[in-house]
């Protein structure tokens, strides 16, 4: 294939798909005994989690050969069709709600989680603003691209999901940063940010308690301190090199979540420091050559689009270890390819396919 004429390309392709199928290994490990005990059919996970992957590899192809540039002229859509998915989620008839939050919108037997889709959305749109000329000398510029990241931020966080507004949040400063933003005017945005952070912990009270949970999770360790305990459980079970593949105790029941938000925690189980040492060497990898390619592209735009694709792996790959490992308060926050979720596999392959896309037009303009 064309695309893999690059070492860059074939760098990007080989990791991915080997990090989507080491997810597939890790989800049915952690899901075989709740999937068995809840549906009674342990390849429950796996099932949906390899149509995921087999859908995300067909986006992921699909993007690599559209020509990446024809979405400079778009941008604008790209925002409002991450904002008119995020506001589906209030439509009664449409959203989903599991556990105190709605997060996901549904269409027969198909449920979507537009979060998922809107934080590249603003990529997309952030990448259209701030490659034109030096945008972002104009203090009006800067007020734009924050009122339009706020606005998403608002969004998801009223579902509520503060992981994924966060997540946003970074991105959001990340490209404003990278795009020109003068240090001074960056460092101002930085004090508002944590003074807001401030204030929206302490406005909910679910937010509070988990704050209590990261600072001492024995003071409830049945309740809000639970999860957080299980999850160090099956980290320090695992050891150096783990107490072997799908011989997870913590899985059985005990760590809520753990084939989705906390299944780094069953690879730390399993596999030991020496498996987690290795996947995250695979991500670094991964999330490396994307910046290359962003610093090779022909253009500013594709630059941008290259490195928001990658400060959005990036950012939610440190998130979520940080959260698993306690070190942060914790947080819902899959971790990118591998934990169960058909609509996050889909969207982070497809953004592969367009930096694999930026990486195929940057050569054809060499040549």
């Amino acid at each position: 294939m064309k695309i893999l004429k690059n070492k860059h390309s074939i760098i990007i392709v080989f990791l991915t798909v080997l990090i989507a199928v080491f997810g597939c290994v890790m989800v049915y490990s952690a899901s075989k005994y709740s999937a068995f005990v809840q549906y009674g059919n342990k390849y429950f996970y796996l099932k949906k989690q390899i149509i995921g992957v087999a859908v995300g590899l067909i986006g992921m192809v699909a993007c690599s050969f559209i020509n990446h540039k024809i979405y400079k002229k778009f941008y604008w859509i790209f925002y409002i069709v991450g904002f008119v998915f995020l506001a589906l989620v209030f439509v009664p008839g449409l959203s989903r709600t599991s556990y105190g939050a709605t997060r996901w919108i549904g269409i027969g037997g198909l449920t979507i989680q537009p979060s998922e889709i809107a934080k590249f959305c603003l990529v997309f749109a952030l990448a259209g603003l701030i490659s034109n000329g030096d945008y972002l000398e104009k203090p009006k510029n800067i007020l734009l691209c924050l009122a339009l990241g706020g606005v998403y931020c608002l969004l998801i966080m009223l579902e509520p999901n503060m992981s994924i507004t966060i997540c946003v949040a970074l991105t959001l400063v990340f490209m404003l940063f990278i795009g020109g933003m003068r240090l001074k005017v960056f460092a101002l945005l930085v004090i508002p940010a944590i003074l807001l952070a401030v204030v929206l912990i302490a406005i909910e009270p679910y937010r509070l308690s988990r704050i209590v949970a990261f600072i001492n999770p024995w003071e409830n360790p049945l309740d809000e301190g639970y999860q957080l305990i299980q999850s160090l459980y099956a980290i320090g079970a695992g050891g150096m090199w783990g107490v072997g593949l799908f011989n997870s105790r913590q899985a059985e029941l005990f760590l809520p979540f753990s084939e989705s938000d906390f299944i780094f925690s069953i690879i730390a189980e399993e596999l030991g420091f020496v498996g987690c040492f290795v996947l995250v060497i695979a991500f670094v990898l991964l999330i490396v050559t994307i910046f290359k390619v962003g610093l090779k592209s022909d253009s500013k735009f594709s630059a941008f689009l290259c490195f928001g694709i990658g400060a959005v792996i990036s950012i939610q790959v440190i998130l979520n270890i940080a959260v698993v490992s306690g070190s942060i308060p914790p947080t819902g926050l899959p971790l990118p390819f591998i934990s169960a979720g058909s609509t996050s596999l889909l969207v982070f392959m497809s953004a592969i396919g367009v930096v694999l896309n930026v990486d195929r037009q940057s050569r054809k303009s060499k040549i």
